[in-house]
């Protein structure tokens, strides 16, 4: 059985960081966005396979929660884990841990999948459904 979550550790680069040598706010976005890609990646699914058929994931809804700055150098980690599985979009639960354990960050992400050649949701493919349902 394939794990029912997935977790991905990050080192902060200086480019990560703000004037005041914090993690910006947006980067937690694109951490979480890395996390999200590389658990499918994991699961067999390659994002540039799904977009050759015209379809791709695309964010619909966010809600975030930031709780503890994260600095340069920081080893954090992402958690993620699906929360909702429907037929054509996908809820995610994330937080970002620093390396001692304290959470710094909390999301909830839905993406919806799109078929891209009408620009409308669409139906997620079985392929990637099952392996979806197999970690949720």
């Amino acid at each position: 059985m394939t794990s029912p979550s997935f977790q991905l550790p990050i080192r902060v680069f200086y480019e990560d960081t703000d004037a005041g040598g914090i993690v910006y706010y947006a980067n937690y976005l694109k951490f979480f966005e890395r996390a999200r890609t590389e658990w499918l990646r994991a699961l067999g699914i390659a994002q540039s396979d799904f977009l050759k058929h015209s379809l791709g994931f695309v964010v619909r809804r966010v809600e975030m929660d930031n709780i503890a700055p994260a600095r340069l150098d920081d080893l954090i980690t992402v958690h993620s884990e699906i929360t909702r599985l429907k037929k054509a979009s996908v809820m995610f639960s994330q937080s970002i841990t620093h390396e001692n354990g304290k959470v710094l960050c909390r999301v909830e992400v839905t993406v919806a999948c799109v078929d891209f050649s009408k620009n409308k949701p669409c139906p997620i493919p079985a392929f990637i459904l099952g392996a979806l349902q197999s970690v949720s």
